[in-house]
């Protein structure tokens, strides 16, 4: 048998637990989140881990919707889960008996992304998680790029939208920020562009929903442009273009060979992808981004769990290689 790398995927409602052997993912086994505490949502990463290691497992890998000091596998912060301020890596490890890699979820995703028959098949690549936020990760030279100390990469907090035309002496902002990617392209701005329509347009899909159940949120849109609404059509449209504009600042950055946009809202497909395509391309400095591809994640709902395991076997393969280089030099 080769070697096994068990992916772990934490959300705020459940938890994601599958095995990478020979570029090919088991099922996935999933878990209601434990919420009550951090010890007990600890003991459950624990049990998870249990249940899926074997002889042949060599690492684990956790994605989490968390802020990460990668070095040390420390979580700093999270959100929508109950671990702050925790040494994770250091914890599981001892308990699993092989090395535990811990990294944010939308990082895992955005390498699962770049993954493909069995191996990392775009070097270059930014992807973009819109759900309830915006979440996102870069793949660098085949590898996340996470900054010299944490999770970098927190593409929802880049401001696109926001006039400074009489400076910036004003008061700061919590997060998420006025213009940021966060609050203008996430699920919640959706929701809020999908009950401004509604209330403009009673006749619209999206009016009948509201005077049916008294509210409208980003899945009545994608309902509603799915059936031809063009008030939800043009939710979508307004969703978009501001997306396209965080597009354009990574084409500008790093010039990526894919752009991926993945999370709930991007069921939407082609009537939230075109319009943010269309918006990048309007702000794109000439001559970069002729290459890059802009579309739709491809893993769906195993994207964390698969990036998790893919982590595992990149940081294994790593150490492994850096440990025969001392070797050979002592």
């Amino acid at each position: 048998m080769s070697d096994q790398f068990i992916g772990v995927d934490v959300g705020g409602t459940k938890i994601a637990t599958a095995v990478l052997e020979g570029g090919e993912l088991s099922d996935s086994r999933i878990v209601h989140t434990e919420q009550q505490s951090q010890e007990a949502l600890l003991e459950q990463l624990r049990v998870a881990i249990d249940a899926a290691r074997t002889p042949q497992t060599k690492a684990v890998g956790i994605g989490m919707p968390s802020i990460i000091e990668f070095a040390t596998g420390r979580i700093l912060a999270s959100v929508n889960i109950p671990l702050h301020d925790i040494p994770l890596r250091s914890l599981l490890s001892d308990r699993a008996g092989v090395p535990v890699y811990v990294e944010n979820d939308a990082g895992c995703a955005a390498l699962a992304e770049a993954f493909q028959d069995g191996r990392i098949a775009v070097s270059h690549l930014v992807m973009f998680t819109i759900g309830t936020g915006v979440g996102g990760g870069w793949v660098l030279d085949g590898r996340l790029y996470r900054g010299p100390t944490t999770s970098a990469a927190e593409v929802g907090h880049t401001i696109v939208g926001r006039d400074l035309a009489e400076g910036d002496a004003g008061q700061e902002d919590p997060f998420p920020q006025r213009g940021s990617l966060e609050t203008l392209a996430s699920g919640r701005g959706l929701d809020r562009l999908a009950d401004e329509v509604a209330n403009r347009y009673p006749d619209s899909f999206l009016g009948r929903r509201y005077a049916e159940k008294g509210d409208v949120d980003g899945q009545d849109v994608v309902a509603g442009a799915e059936a031809g609404d063009t008030a939800a059509r043009y939710c979508l449209r307004v969703l978009g273009e501001r997306l396209g504009i965080g597009i354009a600042n990574a084409i500008n950055t790093f010039d990526p060979l894919e752009v991926v946009i993945g999370g709930g809202v991007s069921r939407a497909g082609d009537l939230l992808v075109e319009p943010a395509r269309q918006s990048a391309l309007r702000h794109v400095v000439p001559g970069l981004g002729l290459n890059t591809v802009i579309r739709i994640a491809r893993h769906g709902p195993q994207a964390g769990v698969l990036g998790a395991a893919l982590l595992a076997a990149q940081e294994y393969a790593e150490e492994s290689r850096t440990a025969v280089t001392r070797e050979a030099a002592t």
